[in-house]
């Protein structure tokens, strides 16, 4: 299967390495690669030679969040079809988070938004040390309703309740002390501790790799079909708002909202 913002590679050992591949857009999540994600995680999960997922970004950024081509669609679109996007992203990050193998995540560069969503799915996450991060959906008058399950999930409430409505820009070091990012490294060293990452895997049992993740999820905070629903109907409402309307038009507009 061949993609246009993605690639999907696969070593001999079985390592396949998941690329966000629009550098020129700093990896921005567009309708099409949403569905690109979502159409790769299913034939990686099928696939019983791949054994670890590595997933990355092309060129400076890992993922800068929402494509502003697809959020002013969203502006212009009506509630039964901004719904219809935000389950297509709920769908994606949700086939990541139970995809059945390990799901290390290679951050090379900045993350804001959905990106901070799909560094939430990963099982462990490496970070250069000179990224930055951050939930700045608020800054628009929206909310981070779509990925919110998973981030919650990662950071836990009182973590998550540092960053997730103030669109504070962070640290790595700090993203590490959230519990977002395990391992902060410098850029020449991020290989390197990747691989130490893979390498336990290929040692132990695929199918008892797969059993256990799946039991970790089971047990750990509920992310359910209702709570995915609810967290949809809640971006919904928000993009109804006379905030996001005026946050949203004064993003286009290149100018500050009237709030500040």
């Amino acid at each position: 299967m061949s993609f246009e913002t993605i690639s999907v590679s696969t070593d001999d050992r079985g390592v396949a390495t998941l690329t966000l591949n629009r550098p020129e857009k700093h990896n921005a999540l567009s309708a099409l690669m949403i569905n690109e994600l979502t159409a790769a995680v299913a034939q990686i999960s099928a696939d019983a030679t791949i054994r670890v997922v590595v997933l990355t970004g092309a060129g400076t950024s890992f993922c800068a969040g929402g494509d502003l081509g697809w959020m002013r669609e969203q502006f212009h679109a009506d509630r039964e079809t901004r719904m219809l996007e935000a389950r297509k992203l709920a769908m994606m990050l949700k086939a990541l988070n139970e995809l059945p193998k390990p799901l290390i995540g290679r951050v090379q560069g900045q993350a804001f938004g959905g990106g901070i969503g799909m560094m939430s799915v990963c099982d462990t996450v490496v970070a250069v040390d000179s990224a930055k991060f951050g939930l700045t959906e608020v800054r628009l008058g929206l909310i981070p309703a779509t990925i919110s399950p998973y981030v919650l999930a990662r950071m836990g409430e009182a973590k998550s309740r540092r960053v997730f409505m103030s669109a504070r820009i962070f640290s790595a070091v700090e993203a590490r002390d959230l519990d977002l990012v395990a391992r902060v490294v410098p850029s020449e060293e991020m290989d390197e501790v990747v691989a130490q990452e893979i390498k336990p895997y290929l040692a132990a049992a695929p199918n008892a790799v797969a059993a256990a993740k799946a039991l970790a999820r089971q047990l750990g905070p509920a992310i359910t079909d209702e709570i995915i629903e609810e967290t949809i109907q809640r971006l919904a409402d928000t993009w109804e708002t006379a905030e996001a309307k005026e946050g949203i038009s004064a993003f286009f507009e290149k100018r500050k909202p009237d709030w500040t």
